[in-house]
């Protein structure tokens, strides 16, 4: 019979609050992304992009990826938020139960008292007694119109968008890891082609002064072959520049001091090959995988829920009250038995007259509702144009990369022909020059192209909600 009452009046109480239920909003998704399929990429198919950095097949991005999961202090900063709003819904839960205080004070009081002097007349006399109390106290609001229901559902609904957030700031971090760790790759690859590119300079410029000291060059070849030399050796600087730019950053990324990664990092190695094949999925997956829309939606339940919070202050307030104690004058007379006192009862209050605050509140809470659903749209609309923007960016720069590659052959060929020519004095050095830089420009674009790709496929990657499912192992 208890448990059937309980459930009983459980379903009663939870039918009976006020306010709208949350229902998610139906959001028009495209069937299938419209831009440009690039090679290697899967429409339609479910992204397994859990441990995407997974796919790049680079030991030292994952030993990163792994370290920057464990370390990085942005990362423990959003975690800290979800224990504080978890905290905050256990809150919010005590008003489910009863809230029992117990206290104890001792006083000296001194009174007047009245009595009989020897000669039979009435005379005022003071006396002091000590007074010691010990009380408990209980207090438990019967939730009838679902006011602490509602506060749980918008705690709840605050925690769960606190959790998306720490994921988004997860995904975040992975994806500068990888655009980082790429970039620090593809500079690495620039200064080994200006490297090289200022040893043919070198080679150019002895050549030109062998042909002047045998009467076939004049000075003016000698000096575009240094000014050339120089044009290239300005590059290092720069390149050193961000290189040095890039370790630092991936040190902090770590948890780590900005130099401790250079003895680490500083050694070339290839920038991250691209998979043959990334499934990129359907648009109406982001509305699940997503985690800044996932904390939109979280948000909107919650100021949904906030909006019966508030409607149920124009409703009365049914409250148990309890109080037990003992009294006496001596403190070894504070025991239990029949000169305890106590008292139990309801309590019932009611709004009268709030001069508007009730219906105000319910207006601010149903306007933030609107702001809520509208961002919520805004979010979605704004994930799809990142990820149509990641995919086209993806797509063209293959494109690119291909054309730069035919390029570099083309142009490598040309400045060949080129010196053999004017070895043989069939044309002069103005040409050579010409095919020289041709050929440097060349090669350092498709060495930032092939970087390109990579950072763009990460671009792709986090558009698509990557890194998502291994948040809940983070610290």
């Amino acid at each position: 019979m208890k448990t059937l009452l309980t459930s009983a009046l459980t379903v009663f109480l939870a039918g009976c609050a006020v306010g709208p239920n949350y229902h998610r909003p139906v959001v028009p998704a495209p069937p299938q992304w419209t831009a440009p399929q690039a090679r290697g990429v899967t429409k339609g198919v479910e992204p397994e992009t859990d441990l995407w950095w997974k796919s790049f097949r680079d030991a030292e991005l994952e030993s990163l990826i792994q370290r920057a999961v464990e370390a990085n202090y942005d990362l423990q900063r959003a975690t800290t938020r979800v224990e504080e709003a978890r905290a905050a819904t256990g809150g919010a839960r005590s008003g489910y139960f009863p809230q029992i205080s117990a206290g104890a004070n001792v006083n000296r009081v001194r009174q007047i008292g009245v009595g009989l002097s020897p000669d039979r007349r009435a005379q005022t006399f003071n006396y002091e007694t000590n007074a010691y109390n010990v009380d408990s106290n209980l207090s438990w609001e019967i939730d009838l119109f679902g006011r602490i229901r509602r506060g749980v559902e918008a705690a709840q609904g605050d925690l769960a968008a606190t959790e998306q957030d720490r994921r988004n700031v997860l995904i975040s971090v992975l994806g500068d890891v990888a655009r980082y760790y790429s970039d620090l790759r593809g500079d690495q690859l620039r200064l080994e082609i200006a490297q090289k590119n200022i040893a043919t300079a070198e080679d150019t410029l002895s050549l030109t002064k062998a042909r002047v000291a045998g009467g076939q060059a004049t000075e003016r070849d000698v000096a575009q072959a240094q000014g050339e030399l120089e044009s290239v050796r300005a590059q290092v600087p720069p390149l050193n520049t961000d290189i040095q730019l890039a370790i630092h950053r991936l040190g902090v990324l770590i948890g780590k001091q900005p130099g401790e990664l250079e003895q680490e990092l500083t050694k070339q190695a290839p920038v991250p090959p691209v998979p043959p094949e990334v499934p990129s999925g359907i648009p109406s997956d982001l509305l699940e995988r997503r985690p800044d829309i996932r904390a939109a939606e979280a948000q909107l339940a919650a100021a949904t829920a906030r909006v019966g919070e508030a409607k149920a202050d124009y409703f009365p307030r049914f409250t148990l009250l309890g109080t037990a104690g003992r009294q006496a004058t001596q403190l070894h007379d504070l025991s239990l038995g029949f000169g305890n006192y106590f008292g139990v009862g309801p309590s019932v209050s009611l709004p009268i007259f709030t001069g508007g605050k009730i219906r105000s509140n319910v207006e601010i809470q149903n306007a933030r509702v609107r702001q809520s659903a509208a961002a919520y749209q805004s979010t979605i609309l704004r994930a799809f144009e990142e990820t149509e923007n990641a995919l086209a960016g993806y797509a063209n720069e293959q494109d690119r990369r291909d054309r730069l590659t035919e390029t570099v052959r083309a142009n490598e060929l040309s400045f060949q022909l080129a010196n053999v020519q004017y070895k043989a004095g069939l044309t002069d050095f103005l040409t050579v020059l010409d095919a020289q830089r041709q050929m440097y420009a060349s090669q350092d674009q498709l060495a930032q192209s092939q970087t390109s790709v990579t950072t763009d496929l990460v671009g792709v990657y986090r558009a698509l909600g990557g890194g998502w499912s291994i948040s809940p192992n983070a610290r």
